[in-house]
């Protein structure tokens, strides 16, 4: 037999027509399996493994889906975009998993993603969640942007699958990843494994997935030795810390005060508990986690509505227990969400709850949703002979809720502080209050203990001690600024620091005023910029002092400084970015567009960070 004549080739005349004519065979899917199979032979061969292992490996299935097994030369990129910490959790869970299987991965947060290497990328697991109604993480749109760009290449050899983080309370309900799981099929890629869409109480479905796509991509051939690398490679990066969000600490509250002043039209509290003896720590930036208890009164009054015992007995992952308890802390009792909604309409069968569920009634919905909570639903509706087990099953799970920790380890040790407003409204003549600020509120009895845990934020933790940096925030949006500045004090930083804080009045809402005065008398705060919308006409609000500093903030910018926003996502940030980007157009002397894409680069370069909620 003889060579072909063209440059490089290693194959005979004779194995160059087999060739042709098996891929003159092939399907699209089983042109991009067999690629991987021949890759892994010659992986196998370089490293000494007979051809007869492969073998092994199972042919295309028909299902549409992409064959079980995969060689085990194949790289695997698991690529999550996170708000608070959900889907970087379960990428981490998800990377340990496949590493055990022997499938070499790679973890990556979005906001590192280098999108040139997109179209190199062999198997990609995405995990995000949704921001707001639809949106990307804040940390990841950069990647959504060139995903759904012209620029996006075209991917008929990535194998991909996508879990969907969300909240069913939102009218787009999981779209980033709906978006991502649309956007890669357009571009030619296969599906590994269907999307799931998971809701706030996202765990067990989350398992599934993770289990199956582990198990659609484990090698169908391993060494006892890259299973055990694996393992100890995933030993070795198990959290040291007992307490987490599923383990939370019992922390002692150590201090509960109301820091806003005589005749404020709200409530803002300085809680301070105790982390001693726990393990905890955390950086400036991080959030406590705190699992709260629904308020006693409301939970007698939804089992008065609907005439049952607390001591009904129910089952809850835990096991049994008592409808009261479960109702107490277990389940949310206070949002009416779709889950909630389509449950009652099945029980009770009632026309208006019915007529909420067709499709062209969302808005309508929506509106249902955010003018009722379930104690008014059981309440207009109600159910006779309903049972404890019937009521909970349209309940979810209560979530815990997340604070920005205002307070440095250096500065506290052994403590985290939170600023937090305690939410109350009237609805239907009733008086309400949130869920986590009511129960916070509450706890200020001697010996009170709150289940807590700590929620690392990546994308908003201080950069060197050299760099200067601009904090933005209103209301309790300034609660991660006391910690920075906590931190840069006890540290020495030699960084300038500015500070944009907004609230309703000067007298009773300028939270930790001393501090910041001292502060600035120190010079560890170098400028303060203040906005009390309240206090005289027209209302000026930090977007309007950053207007007015314009030109000190785009020299700040240019000079190296990293740009911090906390606060309210739906108002404030939004409205805080528009004014950036007029300052930045003016005194860079760029158009509106040129300036979108000066800010683009700064959260790609990681210097504009945002925590907003």
């Amino acid at each position: 037999m003889t060579k072909l004549e063209f440059p490089g080739s290693a194959l005979t005349t004779d194995q160059w027509a087999q060739v042709n004519q098996l891929a003159t065979s092939l399907s699209h899917e089983q042109a991009i399996w067999i690629s991987g199979y021949f890759a892994g032979l010659s992986h196998r061969a370089r490293t000494g493994v007979a051809a007869a292992d492969v073998a092994e490996l199972a042919p295309p299935s028909q299902s549409g889906l992409l064959p079980a097994a995969a060689p085990a030369t194949r790289l695997l990129t698991v690529l999550f975009g996170s708000e608070t910490g959900n889907s970087k959790a379960l990428a981490k869970t998800l990377a340990g998993k496949a590493e055990a299987k022997g499938i070499q991965t790679r973890l990556v947060d979005m906001a590192d993603y280098k999108t040139r290497g997109l179209k190199d990328e062999q198997d990609l697991l995405v995990i995000t969640s949704t921001h707001a109604e639809g949106d990307a993480p804040q940390t990841a749109v950069g990647f959504f942007e060139f995903l759904e760009s012209r620029k996006a290449p075209k991917l008929p050899q990535l194998r991909y699958a996508v879990l969907a983080l969300g909240d069913s309370t939102y009218e787009h309900y999981c779209e980033a990843g709906k978006r991502v799981d649309r956007r890669l099929e357009e571009l030619g890629a296969q599906r590994i494994a269907d999307r799931v869409d998971c809701d706030v109480d996202y765990e067990d479905a989350a398992d599934g997935w993770i289990a199956t796509v582990v198990a659609n991509l484990a090698p169908a051939t391993q060494t006892r030795g890259s299973v055990a690398a694996s393992a100890a490679v995933v030993q070795s990066t198990a959290p040291a810390t007992t307490f987490d969000k599923k383990h939370p600490f019992q922390a002692a509250v150590v201090d509960n005060i109301v820091l806003t002043g005589r005749g404020s039209s709200k409530e803002t509290r300085h809680i301070e508990v105790s982390l001693a003896d726990s393990g905890l720590t955390y950086q400036p930036g991080d959030a406590l986690g705190v699992v709260p208890r629904n308020d006693p009164a409301l939970v007698a009054a939804v089992l008065e509505k609907l005439s049952l015992s607390a001591d009904a007995p129910v089952t809850v992952k835990q096991g049994t227990t008592s409808l009261g308890e479960a109702l107490g802390g277990t389940f949310e009792i206070t949002a009416l969400t779709p889950r909630f909604l389509d449950h009652w309409a099945d029980i009770t069968g009632a026309a208006e709850l019915q007529a909420l569920r067709a499709s062209d009634q969302k808005e309508a919905r929506a509106t249902f949703q955010h003018n009722h909570h379930i104690l008014d639903v059981v309440s207009r509706f109600p159910a006779s002979g309903i049972d404890a087990t019937q009521f909970v099953a349209g309940l979810r799970p209560l979530q815990p809720r997340l604070y920005s920790i205002a307070s440095s380890l250096a500065a506290a040790p052994d403590e985290a502080h939170l600023t937090v407003s305690t939410v109350r409204y009237t609805l239907h003549d009733q008086a309400r209050a949130g869920v986590a600020s009511g129960y916070l509120a509450a706890r200020t009895e001697a010996d009170a203990t709150i289940p807590v845990y700590i929620q690392s934020n990546d994308h908003f933790h201080l950069p060197d001690d050299d760099a200067p940096i601009l904090m933005i925030g209103a209301g309790t949006g300034v609660a991660p600024y006391r910690a920075f500045m906590q931190e840069r004090e006890a540290r020495g930083a030699s960084g300038r620091s500015w500070l944009f804080f907004g609230e309703r009045n000067f007298r009773s809402d300028f939270l930790y005023q001393v501090e910041w005065q001292d502060l600035v008398k120190s010079g560890v705060l170098s400028r303060l910029d203040l906005a009390f919308s309240r206090d005289a006409a027209p209302k000026t609000y930090v977007q309007d002092r950053l207007r007015r500093q314009g030109r000190d903030v785009y020299a700040w910018l240019e000079e190296g400084a990293y740009l911090y926003v906390c606060g309210d996502s739906a108002q404030m940030a939004p409205d805080v970015h528009a004014a950036l980007t007029d300052i930045v157009a003016e005194h860079g002397g760029l158009d509106r567009d040129e300036a979108g894409a000066y800010l683009s680069a700064l959260q790609r370069d990681r210097r504009y960070r945002l925590d907003v909620y």
